[in-house]
């Protein structure tokens, strides 16, 4: 992929015409349940925006290939399970009355209607310990306001198509981390990137401890392979695997004082456990937040690790996966069950 090249982009003031095509990548024969959602929500004029769902087993990819498909003047990527609120292209359509603003995202949000558990990892999700720089992908705080890559989330994140596709789109090899990536390469660009509060998908979390130590080994092996085509971002990034490391060698180190560090970390996820529970008032879930904080940072950890020492790009030949697109709602047309397939 070329990068070397600074792109230039030509721009005026949007207004309320501006047109939006949501994209929608979701596994063969899946559900997309972010569709009757979008049914219910959207109040944007139907002639100023459109639906592509991509079928497929690459989401980046799957993702390429829509935005080429698109029509709109921006592209707006939720997952086949983002809930989406009345409103949420007024606001980000006001946002991209900002000609500086490249990209737009915000949150995605534990609904709480969830299980316990699955509030937990939310609650983890959201707190410095868990989350970190990220946590704002995970709880609506503050005001709208200039970003970086670290508080935005492709299951909730719109592109002006013309930036999107001058810059290359995301870079296939990567999954996930492909949006981190792209939006590093855009802000390089001197170009914007804004984070709404208010701008929020409901999600909800991993229904298990299974599932949810797979996606965080999903995440970690994702940033060590965007570390290995980018270059390092910041020394925070292998933190987790340091401490993976640290715990590894522990049982060799002979002297006490090498059990300190474990002895902090407890206190600051005991500590973390508790305020994170009583912030929303759910003291039930302490135990499973004092499991999930090291469960997060061991897998995510481990994970950044395998992608950085074993990158599955190096390993991948082969034709492109299959990608299957359907218009679900085309511009200037109202709801339907099914428009002709794109490619």
């Amino acid at each position: 992929m070329e990068t070397g090249l600074t792109p230039v982009f030509s721009f005026v003031i949007m207004d309320d015409s501006l047109t939006f095509t949501i994209i929608i990548p979701v596994k063969p024969a899946g559900v997309v349940r972010a569709l009757e959602r979008l049914r219910q929500s959207v109040d944007y004029p139907a002639e100023r925006f459109e639906v592509l769902v991509a079928e497929g087993r690459k989401p980046s990819r799957q993702r390429n290939l829509a935005a080429a498909e698109a029509t709109g003047e921006v592209l707006y990527f939720l997952d086949d399970d983002s809930l989406t609120e009345p409103g949420f292209l007024q606001r980000a359509a006001r946002h991209f009355a900002d000609p500086s603003v490249a990209v737009v995202g915000g949150p995605s949000l534990t609904p709480g209607t969830n299980t316990l558990f699955q509030r937990a990892v939310g609650i983890a999700l959201a707190s410095p310990l868990g989350g970190g720089g990220a946590r704002n992908r995970y709880r609506a705080a503050g005001t709208a306001r200039a970003t970086s890559e670290r508080e935005l989330i492709l299951c909730n994140l719109a592109f002006r198509k013309e930036i999107f596709v001058t810059m290359g789109g995301l870079d296939e090899r990567l999954y996930p981390n492909e949006e981190n990536e792209l939006l590093d390469r855009i802000a390089q660009a001197g170009l914007g990137l804004r984070h709404d509060p208010e701008l929020a998908v409901q999600r909800s979390q991993r229904p298990t401890l299974r599932a949810f130590f797979r996606q965080f080994c999903g995440y970690g092996r994702g940033r060590g392979e965007q570390t290995r085509i980018a270059g390092v971002r910041s020394v925070v990034d292998f933190l987790p695997t340091l401490f993976l490391a640290y715990l590894l060698l522990l049982p060799l180190l002979p002297w006490w004082p090498a059990l300190l560090p474990l002895c902090i970390y407890g206190a600051v996820a005991a500590v973390s456990s508790l305020a994170g529970a009583a912030g929303k008032r759910l003291f039930s879930a302490i135990p499973w937040l004092m499991v999930l904080y090291p469960s997060l940072h061991l897998c995510y950890g481990f994970g950044f690790a395998k992608g950085l020492l074993f990158p599955r790009f190096a390993q991948q030949g082969g034709a492109p996966a299959d990608v299957s697109l359907r218009r679900v709602k085309a511009l200037g047309f109202p709801w339907a069950e099914h428009f002709p397939e794109a490619r």
